[in-house]
Formats: structure tokens, C-alpha cells, sequence
């Protein structure tokens, strides 16, 4: 007969199993399960961000402009700025993202900066919608990332991660958020759990730079743009199948292979043959240690909400002279002659324009998409893909990255950066040439 202790303990233990299982569970649903709700199927987490905006209506933009006027205060008030030369040039990038948004909330200031693709984009598609979707994400984040699931699935995907990304099983959590939901999020999810000591400074690099792309919903943009819709399925898969690949032999090179790689509290490795019960007791372990449902809320939308206004006014800054340099300035098709080479190679008449435009995603991911939407199939396929498997860019995931505790240099990213577009277009374009003899 059952003793009343050992009810006690088998209630507690329910108790645990369910503290892991019901908000996982809730997390997955809002993060990861697309839903249609009026005619429209993306996951929930989106619905809310389009409602959240929907019932701002005109005042989206003076929340947009309120958030980016205190993402300048802030490092201003905290005295960040006296940190180092870079902090002093993003604080100086960030008064400059206010004037930005005043123009682009006014209709202010020179009738070029007023064209469809400089401020109205950039404030319209980029910093609204990043301003809603990294508070709204916090909240629900501490579902997926503070009762053990991510420890939990951490300790099965193992075998995967580690041989082949050389990054902990859970990073895989990262990288399915950022690719569901938004690079934000997944950078949110990747600080978070580095400042935990739970990554190591070169685990949280690799994660940040190699598996924090844009979402779904962004290729979906970048394939209607390039008019690759009608072959969704292999473009989807194959740009993936590219980023991963380049992220795989990013990790063994320089910057990133030299970075220091101890973890705090690092996850543990399963004993063979015993991997389903290490990682059942690991994510249990967490589940009984996690905090109130109230306090990792409270704690994760504060730290949202200083990422969001952290990024928001570089956006809009950096954003801003990265569109204008495209456009105005003969920069990024110097640049794009280092690039040049590894698309010659191929033989594609395109090349020239194809390096300048792969470039130029430097300045906004979007930007190759936009440059080559005239262009031959093969240009347009692998300007799609490295629009998705460049990561890095000005106008979003380096201010992201920068506003984070994870020890990446402007300097550090660029190298990263140029490794990646120069792998992206060694693989896209015969990847490109592929494709085009499998429709024909």
C-alpha cells in the first residue's frame, strides 16, 4: 500500500511532467503551427503580430517612432555609448534613425527618400512589423524556452548538431524559430540561453550568424519578387538544404573556429543507448528548477522590449544609408567584384550583375531580389537563395546581433558575411542550373 509520501512524491512528479509538457506544448502551437485565420495560414504568433497592428491602425507608426525614440535614449541614459567606438557610432546611427522615422511618419524631408523603396519600405515593412513581433514573441517565448523542452530535445538532435554545426542539440530550437518565426526571435531565444552560460561565445556566434536567416514568410516575398513561385517546393528546399550546408563549413573556418568555446553549463551528453532517458530527465530536471509562468513572462518581454528598441532606430539608420548607397553610389558593385569569381566560374552570363547584387544584400537582405528580378533563371534562383543564406545584413540582424551579450565585432560579422555569400554562390548557381534542366 502506497505510503502518503510516496503519493506526494508521485504528485509532484505529475505535477513536473506537466510543467514540462503544457507550456511546450502552448509554445509549439503559437510558434510553430501555421493556422488560417481569415483566409491567411501562418502560425499564430504572425495572426497576433497582424492583429496587434491591425488595432493600432494609423498609431502603428507613432508606436513605431515612440519605440525607436527610446531605443535612443536608452543607451544615452544607461551611458552604453561610452563603452567603445562602436557603441559611440551605433548611438550616433541611432539619433540619426529618429530623423529617419520623423520623415518617413511625415512625409518630411526630400521627395527621394520618399520613393517606394527607401523610407516607406524600410518603415513599412521592417520596423513596424519588428516592433510588434519581438515584444509579442517575449512573451510567449518563456513557453518554449524556460520548462525544458528545449533541453529536452536538445539532448535527442545530439548526434546531428553536434558532428555536423558543432553547436549543443538545443540550438536546433533556435534555429526553427528563426526560420518559422523571425530572426529576431531566434536571436532572442540565442542570447538568452548564452547569458544563461548554457551556449559557449563561439556556440552562440555559430547560431546567430549561421541559423538566425529570415522566415518563411520572407522567402515567400524574395520568391514572388524573383517570380519563382511556380517552383516554391525546390526553392524552399534547396535554399535551406545551401544555408546549412554554408553554415557547416563556416564553423570549421576563421573568425568563428577561434572564438572560445566554453560553456558554463553546458548540456550533457546521453550515455549510449540511454539518449531518450537522459533527455526525459534533463527536460524534467528543468521543468521542477523553471520559475513561475508570471515571473518568465515578466522577464522575457523586458528583455524583448529592450531588444526591440535596441534594433529599431539602426534599422531605420543603417537600413536607411545601406538602400540609398545601393542606389546612389557605385560602392556595392565595387564590392561585388570580390565576388565575382566564384559565379564566373560557372559560366553564367549574368555574373557581373549577379556579384553586385549579392553585395548589396550587405545593406538589406532583399535588396539582390530586387536588383535581379529582370534577370535569366539561374541569376534569379541564386540571387534568391543568397538573399536567405547570406544571414547578415545592415539594415536588420547585424544591429540585432550587436544589441545582444554575444561577443560579435562589426569586423567579425563581415568576414562571416563575405565566407557565406562567396560558399552561397558556389553552390546556388549550379544548384540553379539544376533546377532549370529538371522544369525543362
Amino acid at each position: 500500500m502506497e505510503t502518503p509520501h510516496e503519493r506526494s512524491r508521485q504528485r509532484a512528479s505529475m505535477t513536473t511532467i506537466l510543467k514540462l509538457f503544457l507550456p511546450s506544448a502552448l509554445g509549439i502551437v503559437i510558434f510553430f503551427v501555421p493556422v488560417e485565420i481569415a483566409g491567411r495560414s501562418t502560425i499564430l504568433l504572425d495572426h497576433m503580430v497582424t492583429g496587434a497592428r491591425g488595432l493600432l491602425g494609423d498609431y502603428s507608426g507613432v508606436y513605431a517612432l515612440a519605440m525607436i525614440m527610446a531605443g535612443t535614449a536608452y543607451p544615452l541614459i544607461k551611458g552604453y555609448w561610452r563603452r567603445n567606438l562602436t557603441e559611440r557610432i551605433f548611438t550616433a546611427l541611432k539619433v540619426l534613425g529618429v530623423v529617419a522615422a520623423l520623415m518617413a511618419l511625415t512625409g518630411w524631408g526630400p521627395a527621394f527618400l520618399h520613393e517606394p523603396d527607401m523610407l516607406p519600405f524600410l518603415f513599412e515593412r521592417l520596423v513596424i512589423p519588428v516592433g510588434l513581433l519581438v515584444p509579442i514573441g517575449a512573451i510567449f517565448l518563456a513557453l518554449l524556452i524556460s520548462y525544458g523542452l528545449l533541453e529536452l530535445i536538445g539532448v535527442l538532435v545530439q548526434p546531428v548538431m553536434r558532428p555536423i554545426w558543432r553547436t549543443p542539440g538545443r540550438s536546433a530550437i533556435d534555429a526553427v524559430a528563426s526560420f518559422v518565426g523571425s530572426y529576431s526571435i531566434g536571436l532572442l531565444i540565442t542570447n538568452r540561453v548564452y547569458q544563461a552560460g548554457q551556449y559557449s561565445a563561439r556556440e552562440a556566434a555559430i547560431i546567430a550568424t549561421g541559423f538566425s536567416t529570415v522566415s518563411a514568410t520572407f522567402m515567400i516575398i524574395v520568391a514572388r519578387t524573383l517570380d519563382l513561385m511556380s517552383l516554391w517546393n525546390l526553392y524552399f528546399w534547396l535554399t535551406l538544404l545551401i544555408t546549412f550546408i554554408v553554415t557547416a563549413i563556416t564553423v570549421r573556418l576563421p573568425p568563428l573556429s577561434r572564438m572560445d568555446d566554453g560553456a558554463a553549463d553546458g548540456e550533457p551528453e546521453a550515455v549510449p543507448g540511454k539518449r531518450l532517458a537522459t533527455a526525459w530527465h534533463t527536460g524534467l530536471e528543468v521543468a521542477a528548477k523553471a520559475p513561475g509562468l508570471h515571473r518568465s513572462v515578466a522577464l522575457n518581454f523586458k528583455e524583448g522590449l529592450v531588444m526591440a528598441i535596441s534594433i529599431l532606430p539602426s534599422i531605420m539608420s543603417v537600413g536607411l544609408l545601406g538602400l540609398l548607397a545601393a542606389k546612389y553610389t557605385p560602392l556595392f558593385e565595387w564590392l561585388g567584384w570580390l565576388f565575382y569569381p566564384f559565379v564566373a566560374i560557372w559560366g553564367l552570363p549574368d555574373a557581373a550583375a549577379l556579384a553586385q547584387a549579392s553585395a548589396a544584400g550587405l545593406a538589406e537582405m532583399f535588396l539582390p531580389a530586387l536588383l535581379m528580378a529582370e534577370a535569366e533563371f539561374v541569376a534569379r534562383f541564386a540571387a534568391g537563395v543568397v538573399s536567405v543564406s547570406a544571414v547578415l545584413f545592415f539594415s536588420a540582424s547585424i544591429p540585432c546581433i550587436l544589441s545582444t551579450s554575444i561577443p560579435l565585432t562589426v569586423g567579425r560579422m563581415l568576414a562571416v558575411w563575405f565566407i557565406r555569400v562567396a560558399l552561397s554562390l558556389l553552390l546556388a548557381v549550379p544548384t540553379g542550373y539544376l533546377v532549370q534542366a529538371i522544369i525543362n
